[in-house]
C-alpha cells in the first residue's frame, strides 16, 4: 500500500512538472510567430528614388496585425523609440530627418518665390512679367526645382535603410526581461506542492 501511495505521489509530481514545462514551448512558438523586426507597408517597400513624400507606415517589432500599423511621422519621429541601441539605424534616420528638412526648406523658397513673381505683375498699372525682382524669383524658382531633384534623390532610402539596420542586427533586450520564466506549471513532490518554471535561453 505505501508502495502505491509513492509511486502516486512520484506519477502527481512528474505530471505537474511535465504540466509546467509544457507551457514553455507555447510562449515559445508564440514568440518566433511574432518577428522582433521592423517592418514597413507593402507599398512603402516599393518606394525609390525620387519617390514620394509622404509619411511611412510600419509594423513594430512583435506585431502583424494590419490594424498595427502606424506613420512613421513626417521626419520619422515614431520610428525613432524602436531604432533606440542600434546606432547604424539611428544614423540614417538622422539622415532621412535632414533630407526631410531640406525639403521643407526647398518648398518654403519655391512658394516665396512665386509669391514675390506675383506681387510684381500688377504691381504698377500696367502687368509687368519681366522685371529685375521677377527675374530674381524666376531664377530663385528655377534653383528651388532643381534641387528638389537631389533632395529627394536618396531621402526615402534613409528610412528605408535605417529599418534594414536594425533588422539586420536588433539591439539586444537589456535589463531584468531575462528574469521571466517562459512557462509556469504546478506539481507535487512527497505530497506538497510545487511550482516548476522554465525558462527561454
Amino acid at each position: 500500500m505505501t508502495l502505491l501511495v509513492k509511486l502516486a505521489r512520484r506519477g502527481a509530481a512528474l505530471a505537474g512538472l511535465s504540466a509546467g514545462l509544457a507551457l514553455a514551448p507555447g510562449r515559445t512558438l508564440a514568440q518566433v510567430a511574432a518577428p522582433a523586426t521592423i517592418r514597413l507597408s507593402p507599398d512603402d517597400l516599393e518606394r525609390g528614388q525620387y519617390g514620394p513624400q509622404h509619411n511611412f507606415y510600419f509594423l513594430p517589432p512583435g506585431r502583424t496585425a494590419e490594424a498595427d500599423y502606424q506613420s512613421a511621422g513626417f521626419f520619422g519621429a515614431k520610428l525613432r523609440p524602436y531604432l533606440q541601441g542600434s546606432a547604424p539605424a539611428l544614423a540614417e534616420l538622422d539622415r532621412y530627418k535632414r533630407q526631410k528638412t531640406l525639403y521643407l526648406v526647398d518648398k518654403a523658397v519655391l512658394l516665396s518665390a512665386a509669391g514675390l513673381y506675383a506681387s510684381q505683375v500688377f504691381r504698377d498699372q500696367d502687368a509687368v512679367y519681366f522685371n529685375p525682382t521677377q527675374r530674381v524669383a524666376a531664377g530663385a524658382a528655377v534653383l528651388s526645382l532643381v534641387a528638389t531633384l537631389f533632395i529627394n534623390r536618396h531621402t526615402n532610402e534613409y528610412l528605408k535603410q535605417a529599418v534594414d539596420n536594425y533588422n539586420s542586427n536588433p539591439p539586444r533586450r537589456t535589463g531584468a526581461s531575462w528574469l521571466r520564466p517562459a512557462g509556469v506549471g504546478v506539481g507535487a513532490t512527497n505530497g506538497r506542492p510545487v511550482l516548476a518554471l522554465s525558462w527561454q535561453l
